[in-house]
């Protein structure tokens, strides 16, 4: 009983794949800001190009 108990502990001491799950996450995050970011500036690109089809065309 007093091994499981200690492996639990180490178990729960161990940090190595914390930061590869830290950096995963914020990479998740950005992508997900990224996405919106891009999303929402498409309308706004597309409007301007339009803008500048209706000027140069006769």
């Amino acid at each position: 009983m007093n091994t499981v108990i200690t492996t639990i502990r180490n178990f729960a001491r161990d940090e190595e794949g914390i930061t590869a799950i830290e950096y995963g996450l914020i990479a998740a995050v950005m992508a997900l800001g990224l996405t919106t970011l891009f999303t929402s500036l498409t309308g706004g690109l597309d409007a301007a190009f339009d803008d500048i089809v209706d000027k140069l065309t006769p």
